[in-house]
């Protein structure tokens, strides 16, 4: 099947003009339209477009490194002349006048854009529901979530109806879902890639990150989008394994995971040393106050003109954002640079730092639904946790998959690096791919 592989096998297939850009893209197009049914993963499928850009990719020589590779991405990424909704109903007419940097970059990479994908209204939920588009659930087990907000992308990613996704990451928007869908994403340093033509979630926080099937194929669209090529060359490995409280409330399915991919890296020869961080509360509830507070201020017009436009789950979160005091999102900006060198202090020692990335299964949709409360607000006091101390203090960080849970569903950690050394995670999250097969596993679904 040419779906299977990764974006590097096909894009040197391609090269070498053993299957033509025109057949992939137009075999993923096919298993996107049947799975939508079933995992409501697209928003806006543009299946005329892209076959005339990979037929038109056939015609010529490769370009870049991702020449006819079909990708699809969040719907919070403008293309001139086409809809981007960001997963709302308020901007559901809205027609892009610009095509945002990034797809720019992939573009100039050769790749064929599948159109895009679907995610929480306004990059504002992690658990795949959508009023407005339909709520996205994960291929490994439908009755679950995929995680969110960049919860469509996932779903294509892992169910390979898709060889690769953009999507963007404010409090884990990328890794969440790759780690409860079983695929690997980036969130790169904040500020490193460029957020023109993105709809924004929190300005200061938000950045754009690649989510495919392997850390190899990441590294092939950061390059990309970042304009730096990756070498992901062995080298020597020194690893912070953080327990503690980053490790309190974890499942024990999910510790038995976590402690055999720390038990894979011991094996390729990596240097392994306790390291302490600060408790993740900290930064959890400052990062909460910048989200919140950025957040309302960019929907302050919206939620007075246009409140019931909102899903209620969404609006709930965006209005406590309005009342957040301003000089408690002052004193979150002014602690950010003292919590960020907290953190930093933990890489004396070592190069990389390995934290789980959920501290439980992905609950089922039921349990998360908007329409249950209590579920919600233990979701949003459990999940987050683990990752968004980093996105506050900015450090690019690798989600990937080490396992299954009872349910079904994948297990997946996390690698934290300084800032802009996003090479050194790929590299490090590559070899450990050579030496496992978690990446390789694929959902069972009726396509």
């Amino acid at each position: 099947m040419v779906i299977e592989g990764t974006i590097r096998e096909l894009a040197a297939r391609i090269r070498a003009r053993e299957v033509s850009a025109a057949e992939v893209t137009a075999e993923c197009l096919r298993r996107l339209e049947r799975l939508q049914p079933i995992l409501h993963c697209a928003i806006r499928i543009d299946a005329d477009r892209a076959m005339a850009a990979a037929r038109e990719a056939d015609r010529r020589q490769p370009v870049g490194a991702l020449h006819g590779v079909p990708l699809a991405h969040k719907d919070i990424f403008e293309r001139a002349g086409r809809p981007m909704t960001c997963g709302s109903k308020i901007l559901a007419e809205n027609v892009a006048r610009r095509t945002a940097t990034v797809l720019q970059r992939l573009d100039q990479a050769g790749a064929i854009d599948l159109g895009t994908l679907n995610m929480a209204e306004f990059a504002a939920g992690g658990t795949g529901h959508n009023v407005h588009w339909g709520d996205c659930v994960n291929p490994w087990n439908t009755a679950h979530t995929p995680g969110g907000s960049s919860s469509g992308s996932a779903a294509a990613v892992a169910a390979r109806a898709v060889f690769g996704s953009l999507g963007t990451d404010t409090g884990g928007s990328v890794r969440w879902p790759a780690a409860l869908c079983g695929i690997t994403a980036l969130r790169p340093t904040t500020g490193r890639i460029s957020l023109e033509g993105v709809f924004p979630r929190a300005w200061s926080i938000d950045t754009v990150g690649p989510m495919a099937r392997t850390a190899e194929d990441c590294a092939l669209l950061f390059a990309a989008i970042s304009g730096e090529l990756v070498d992901l060359a062995p080298r020597p490995l020194r690893i912070g394994v953080v327990r503690g409280p980053w490790r309190d409330n974890v499942t024990h399915e999910h510790n038995v995971a976590l402690e055999a991919s720390i038990a894979v890296f011991r094996a390729l020869g990596a240097s392994l040393v306790e390291v302490e961080l600060p408790d993740p509360g900290t930064a959890f509830e400052l990062g909460d106050v910048v989200v919140k507070s950025e957040a309302a201020a960019l929907h302050a017009g919206w939620l007075r003109e246009r409140p019931d436009d909102y899903a209620p789950g969404i609006r709930q979160q965006l209005e406590a954002g309005l009342r957040i005091p301003a000089p408690r999102y002052v004193e979150a900006i002014r602690a950010r640079p003292s919590v960020r060198q907290e953190y930093l202090a933990a890489f004396e020692r070592v190069d990389v730092l390995h934290v789980a990335a959920h501290p439980f299964p992905a609950p089922t949709m039921a349990d998360c639904a908007p329409r249950t409360p209590g579920a919600v607000d233990a979701f949003w006091a459990a999940y987050p946790r683990l990752t968004r101390p980093f996105s506050y203090v900015g450090v690019p960080v690798l989600a990937l998959p080490c396992g299954f849970a009872a349910s079904g569903v994948p297990i997946g950690c996390q690698l934290v690096g300084r800032p802009h050394e996003e090479e050194r995670l790929l590299a490090v999250a590559h070899a450990y791919q050579t030496a496992t097969d978690w990446h390789r596993a694929a959902p069972k679904l009726p396509v």
